[in-house]
């Protein structure tokens, strides 16, 4: 069961402020996910393949075709600096 402290405490690791009027909100919104998941607990998946995507497909690409790039003065034309044909960022140290 989840209480205002460990609202407060999710609400600190998320750096979020929680105000004090929205902490009870989150208790019964948290508290509803969380009876949810209880209810998920007892359905019965005996003999239930894992389903690791929703759509089965594999190995979806397209066709890997040599098409023409952008020139160097196109690529730079809305970089915000450059120097000499390459983009300018500022330094890192």
């Amino acid at each position: 069961m989840i209480t205002r402290d460990d609202v407060e405490h999710i609400g600190w690791l998320a750096s979020i402020k929680v105000e004090d009027n929205e902490k009870d909100d989150f208790v019964k919104q948290f508290n509803s996910i969380l009876d949810y998941f209880h209810q998920l607990d007892e359905v019965d998946t005996e003999g239930v393949e894992p389903t690791y995507r929703v759509v089965d497909l594999a190995n979806i690409f397209r066709e890997d075709v040599a098409c023409p790039s952008l020139s160097q003065d196109e690529a730079l034309k809305n970089a915000p600096r450059s120097l000499n044909g390459y983009f300018k960022s500022p330094r890192i140290v």
